[in-house]
């Protein structure tokens, strides 16, 4: 019953705080592409797609920032206590979103965004809550329904500012508040204070703490190199996509924040019901299938890219088939060969990637969008190729002894 407990209210803060995260996503690009001059879409007299580009890079950067520490901090400091620091934190950060979107400022928009991801960098603490605390096949499981909470904040999200668009733009960020303040509440109600959840870090500053365990001080090891790397070309494959499917939706098919929500639901559906069962187990080497579930993201996002509006439309929805997979399999294979690093960092890690995978095609991918947006979505389904290869070449080496990945 304990377990239960925890899975199931670790799984309800991750789609909250996923929710809050991506209701920007439909709302956006209707505001840069295609709309009326206004306070935001000519800001400085820069393009309306250079904007666009910058305001999505806000949120990933700090979550990149975010996610570097936060995951390691959490493994001195306590999960309990980073949990409600960042969910507290988050849920005035939306606030204060909704305030920029009123007055129109663009500026503060932009550094709303910024601070609210850098609190929302801690979904490596909810991976690392699991993990510490549950073993073989339930943690497996467990992280796979944390992910498909994840999908499903992805699916709740961007169709809650949706469908209230055409009544308020600030709507959907007082209800992710709201439901931010409920989650604080879930962590002080199913978290014991009189437990450390990991070793104090008595007599260090924060700020030392960040600096000396931040996720980037494991790469100073062989495999989680490797890993690194490949999962950076995965994920900034998975970032272009994300990014900017919704703004080829604009351009291809003349759709608005509701239409974008309705795709982008069916696909987190299609991901959030997969993410029930992946995370089975499995007699195959966990890398040879993931290799296998990133050549078919790959396909996917190719198939966006390349498509016509209809067959791009079916990439959309299909590609979260192999991507909920995907995550299933690497983050239990992760969780079980590097947990003599923390689980908090290791997991951060993750985070940290995938986030500044955001920053870079954010940034690069606005670039290209200039030009073409298909451009970015055929860059994103090459990266993710690429890695789907690597992974497959590194699952083909001599198996490394846990001495190794430790």
């Amino acid at each position: 019953m304990q377990h239960r407990l925890l899975i199931a209210s670790t799984c309800l803060l991750a789609l909250l705080s996923t929710i809050g995260a991506s209701l920007a996503y439909p709302l956006l690009p209707p505001l840069f592409s295609g709309a009326q001059a206004n306070a935001l879409n000519s800001f400085l007299g820069l393009p309306p797609k250079l904007l666009f580009g910058i305001a999505l890079m806000a949120n990933p950067i700090g979550m990149l920032l975010g996610s570097a520490v936060l995951g390691s901090l959490s493994d001195t400091l306590g999960r309990r206590r980073m949990l409600l620091l960042t969910t507290l934190g988050a849920a005035a950060g939306h606030l204060l979103t909704a305030y920029a979107l009123l007055a129109q400022s663009y500026a503060l928009l932009v550094a709303a965004r910024f601070v609210t991801g850098i609190l929302e960098g801690n979904s490596a603490i909810l991976r690392a809550l699991l993990a510490d605390r549950l073993q073989g096949p339930l943690r497996n499981h467990a992280l796979s329904w944390l992910n498909g909470a994840f999908h499903l904040g992805w699916l709740a999200g961007p169709l809650l500012s949706g469908l209230s668009a055409a009544y308020s733009l600030t709507l959907p960020f007082y209800v992710a508040a709201g439901g931010l303040l409920l989650g604080a509440i879930l962590t002080l109600a199913v978290l014991e204070p009189g437990v450390p959840d990991a070793p104090a870090g008595a007599g260090r500053g924060w700020w030392s703490l960040a600096r000396e365990r931040h996720a980037f001080t494991l790469l100073r090891h062989g495999p989680l190199r490797t890993l690194f790397l490949i999962y950076l070309a995965y994920s900034c494959g998975v970032a272009g996509f994300y990014a900017f499917f919704p703004m080829w939706l604009v351009e291809v098919g003349g759709y608005d924040a509701a239409g974008i929500a309705l795709v982008n639901m069916a696909m987190c559906g299609v991901m959030t019901l997969t993410a029930v069962f992946a995370g089975r187990a499995h007699a195959m080497d966990a890398r040879l299938r993931a290799s296998g579930q990133a050549g078919a993201v790959a396909l996917a996002i190719l198939g966006v890219g390349i498509g016509n509006l209809w067959v791009g439309m079916a990439a959309i929805v299909v590609f979260g088939l192999p991507h909920a997979f995907y995550n299933a399999t690497l983050q239990a294979w992760v969780a079980e060969h590097f947990a003599s690093h923390g689980q908090g960092a290791v997991m951060g890690l993750l985070s940290t990637t995938f986030c500044l995978a955001h920053v870079v095609m954010a940034f690069g991918g606005g670039l290209l969008a200039l030009a073409d947006t298909r451009l970015v979505l055929v860059a994103g389904g090459l990266l993710a190729a690429w890695a789907a290869f690597s992974m497959r070449r590194w699952s083909r080496q001599a198996a490394p002894t846990r001495q190794e990945f430790a």
